[in-house]
């Protein structure tokens, strides 16, 4: 839905040459707000990065994880600084079809293991462990998992607005079809109360399933962390630069995003991190959808004005009341 609210003001974009000074002051915060939510979503990113980097070795432990994101983050930032992203982009481009295809593997292997779960009636049907408002505050805590789409928005230099909107919605129902599928084939195949947690237990689980997928989904995890950190940090740096027109150069901003993101690293936990990061991308959907609701009410369409002033109202809500998975 908060896809559905972006994807209009894509379109409304394209023929609105001239917004008003609200829109134009509303964007302008948006972009601040997405840019601060690229700097705390590196940090889960790498975060995770270093998790899994240590998770099949003898330094599996947080001061070890610890060391590698900084490590990964000082990477970043000194070819951010030296020779630009353009290195580290074509390494993204690769990665993308990598992260697919064991995703794919890893859905193969799982939907083997529920055949042979349901074959032996040994299904687990586990009550929820958290309900109510507790469950829907940590759900809102969540949302950072499923952001990313919003790329789209700021991609109008090189493509026309028909193909990001398509670009954006293909993302969201491959992202939806995959998360659906994944989460019905782990919730009800393993038993909930076993799991120890932290950010690494999908690998213990998968090692039940198959030897060869914990290795499988180190190196996929590996890949997808480090392109979404460089997609995060080169957007960023761009968002920055823009918004402060050029006070903020894109390799300051670089170090302004490494500096936040090691302090993040060594004084946060990556639930905490997730939630943050859940919290400002929330305030930035509220953003586009108050702005889509602004459009539509001048266009005229009613239920479009209701339904984004409904979204907008949602975003400011997951914004005050997310809450860590712990």
């Amino acid at each position: 839905m908060f896809g559905n609210a972006i994807r209009f003001n894509i379109a409304e974009i394209e023929t609105d040459k001239a917004p008003s000074a609200l829109l134009a002051g509303l964007e302008r915060f948006a972009s601040v707000v997405l840019a601060f939510a690229f700097i705390v979503s590196v940090a889960y990113y790498l975060n995770l990065f270093g998790a899994f980097g240590v998770s099949l070795t003898d330094l599996d432990d947080s001061f070890h994880a610890n060391l590698l994101s900084t490590s990964v983050f000082v990477l970043i930032l000194l070819t951010g600084l030296i020779r630009g992203f353009s290195a580290l982009e074509r390494m993204e481009q690769v990665s993308v079809g990598l992260k697919l295809a064991i995703i794919a593997g890893l859905l193969f292997g799982l939907a083997v293991h529920f055949g042979e779960v349901t074959g032996k009636s040994g299904l687990k049907f586990d009550p929820p462990q958290v309900t109510g408002w507790a469950g829907i505050t940590l759900m809102a805590g969540l949302i950072v998992t499923v952001q990313g789409f919003e790329t789209s928005r700021y991609l109008g230099t090189t493509y026309d607005a028909p193909m990001r909107i398509r670009s954006m919605r293909l993302a969201q129902l491959i992202s939806t079809g995959i998360y659906l599928l994944y989460i019905t084939l782990l919730t009800y195949a393993f038993k909930s109360d076993t799991l120890a947690l932290d950010e690494t237990a999908i690998i213990d689980l998968m090692q039940v399933v198959a030897p060869i997928l914990p290795l499988l989904l180190v190196a996929a995890a590996l890949s997808a962390q480090f392109s979404a950190a460089i997609a995060d940090t080169s957007g960023s740096g761009g968002l920055m630069s823009e918004v402060s027109r050029g006070l903020i150069t894109e390799k300051l901003a670089y170090a302004i995003l490494v500096g936040i993101g090691i302090f993040l690293t060594w004084t946060a936990n990556i639930f905490e991190i997730i939630s943050y990061a859940s919290r400002a991308f929330a305030l930035y959907y509220a953003l586009q959808a108050a702005i889509a609701a602004i459009r539509a009410a001048r266009r005229g369409y009613s239920v479009r004005t209701v339904f984004f002033v409904i979204m907008a109202v949602l975003g400011a809500a997951i914004t005050l009341f997310g809450k860590p998975i712990e």
